[in-house]
């Protein structure tokens, strides 16, 4: 009993969310004392956590199509694209700011389900038509905004609740946090859920087990644009305007959340805690960068490095533990009872 005890403390304290864990709390002192204790002030702290809730969101849309063994390269596109036309509606068509808020989730959505029909009906791999899809889209937010900037004073009632707070933690960074519980839930508990792990970890065996290979990379991409929609409306409560920046810087952090977060490329696992505490490390870089100073192009080099370094590290542990297993076949064929039956 102890040693099963011991047994599951020592995974415990091996596993990628321990070690982000550290990480977040060892970069939040650093950080804190570096800026003379302006990171834990009530504006600092309400400015971390809204602009934390993006990459929350962002890296959860990366997280549902890497899960199926699928890229999404059109993750910025369709939400700058989500973030643009619901502007240039409100701003120049009149539409109310309630019923604004509904455009980037229907934009987001139908991104996503566009993406998913494409990959499964011309059967061409998903990083090739997410790569399409994201050129098309840019193009469709520029012109949506061209080189203007619509002012956030055109939906006042959603910008209040991007400044809204709950004992000083921002509504959307919340807001965030409850769709990352959605996505956990709905991965552990619902059977779409389980059919989309199941397609991304061996395709064939859910073949054989009745499960539609194709039904679940188009929920993937599906539920990957609503979540880009979401990141798009978290944008327009948060941001003072929108224009054709929206979105554009929001692909590489979107893979680093999940890969650091301990999701395989190779699909079939998700994390959805790690990924939240990666996007925080992401963010913890960011503000770094801000505090001393540094060219924003720091930022990407770290990530990057980062992002390189654990799949790297990932792909280490693969060889070893499928030579691991390839050791472990050849002792078994190696047994009496194999020997004696071979005579």
């Amino acid at each position: 009993m102890n040693g099963g005890r011991r047994t599951g403390v020592r995974a415990l304290l091996r596993s990628q969310s321990i070690t982000l864990v550290v990480i977040v709390v060892a970069g939040t002192v650093l950080l804190g004392l570096a800026s003379g204790g302006d990171l834990f002030s009530p504006v600092g702290v309400r400015t971390f956590f809204q602009f934390l809730a993006v990459p929350i969101l962002i890296g959860l849309a990366q997280m549902i199509t890497v899960a199926v063994g699928q890229l999404n390269l059109a993750v910025g596109a369709i939400g700058g694209v989500a973030a643009a036309l619901a502007a240039v509606l409100m701003a120049d068509v009149g539409v109310p700011p309630l019923l604004g808020a509904i455009v980037p989730l229907a934009v987001g959505l139908l991104a996503g389900l566009a993406n998913g029909w494409l990959v499964v009906l011309t059967r061409i791999n998903g990083f090739i038509v997410t790569l399409a899809t994201m050129t098309i889209l840019l193009g469709a937010q520029y012109a949506l905004v061209g080189t203007r900037t619509v002012s956030a004073a055109n939906w006042e009632p959603l910008a209040a609740v991007g400044r809204a707070t709950v004992v000083g933690v921002p509504v959307i960074f919340l807001a965030a946090v409850a769709v990352a519980v959605v996505v956990a839930l709905a991965f552990r508990y619902t059977r779409s859920g389980r059919r989309l792990l199941a397609s991304g970890d061996n395709p064939e065996a859910a073949r054989l087990l009745g499960i539609s290979n194709d039904r679940s990379v188009v929920l993937a991409h599906a539920a990957s644009g609503l979540l880009c929609g979401v990141a798009a409306l978290v944008s327009l409560a948060a941001l003072p305007g929108v224009n054709q920046s929206v979105g554009g810087d929001w692909l590489l952090p979107s893979f680093a959340a999940p890969i650091i977060g301990g999701v395989s490329l190779t699909g079939g696992t998700v994390a959805v805690l790690g990924t939240v505490l990666a996007a925080t490390v992401v963010r913890l870089v960011d503000t770094a960068r801000a505090e001393f100073q540094l060219a924003p192009a720091w930022v990407n080099f770290v990530i990057g490095a980062v992002v390189l370094g654990t799949v790297a590290l990932d792909r280490v542990r693969q060889v070893r533990a499928e030579r691991r297993r390839g050791a472990e076949r050849a002792e078994d064929a190696r047994t009496p009872e194999t020997v004696e039956a071979s005579r």
